[in-house]
């Protein structure tokens, strides 16, 4: 294993990852707003994968076979209902807890949707942009190539974490990346330490824990 070539990759799609979330930022600031509802609901799932877009063409030029990066195509079913279980647990205790101790504003994610369609929209969202994404990227990618350079399980969780906390940093705030880095964490400790929790299962918890928050913001906060 040649460490500092895994090195050089995991800077690259990391950097790339940036780059990408950037060009995400740049369109929904200057362009997105400009389009009709249809090109908007369009675009924003489709212009998301710029963020995987770099760790992707390297995974493919490699020829990466690290099993972590596959979808397994064993006890489907089981797969996701793993996923959507957890995604349903953490959702409710990360929103639930504070809102019953009085701190609600602090798990207001801003969401204020009204119609059926927009849930089942925001649902795809969720699942197919914002979690495939970042899970490929964050769960999949760095932590293979972390993993590979340190020959430590902790310590790729532990910098994956990190890294995907400050990857927040260009839509949030310094609350948002610390939160942020410790689901990254206990995404991880999921992923690797429940049996047959694939790829799949962590791309649903991601997306059915965002569509959660979502969920609860609107009905409670509108």
């Amino acid at each position: 294993m040649n460490k500092k070539r895994e090195m050089i990759l995991a800077v690259l799609g990391y950097a790339g990852a940036l780059a990408g979330c950037f060009g995400v930022i740049m369109l929904n600031r200057h362009v997105m707003m400009s389009l009709p509802l249809i090109g908007r609901m369009i675009l924003m799932p489709v212009s998301y994968w710029l963020i995987a877009l770099v760790p992707v063409v390297i995974m493919l030029l490699t020829k990466e076979k690290d099993p972590v990066l596959r979808f397994s195509k064993e006890k489907v079913g089981t797969q996701i209902a793993l996923g959507v279980i957890a995604g349903l647990i953490m959702a409710s205790a990360y929103f639930w807890v504070p809102y019953l101790l009085g701190f609600g504003s602090l798990v207001d994610n801003g969401s204020r949707f009204t119609k059926v369609w927009q849930f089942a929209y925001e649902l795809f969202y969720f699942i197919v942009a914002v979690g495939a994404v970042e899970e490929i990227v964050f769960r999949g990618f760095l932590y293979s190539k972390l993993k590979n350079i340190f020959q430590n399980e902790w310590a790729a969780i532990i910098l994956s974490s990190v890294l995907f906390g400050l990857f927040h940093i260009l839509i949030g705030n310094i609350l948002q990346v610390c939160i942020t880095a410790i689901l990254g964490f206990i995404f991880c400790l999921v992923r690797y330490k429940i049996k047959n929790f694939s790829m799949l299962s962590l791309i649903l918890l991601h997306g059915v824990y965002d569509f959660l928050l979502a969920l609860y913001s609107s009905l409670l906060f509108a």
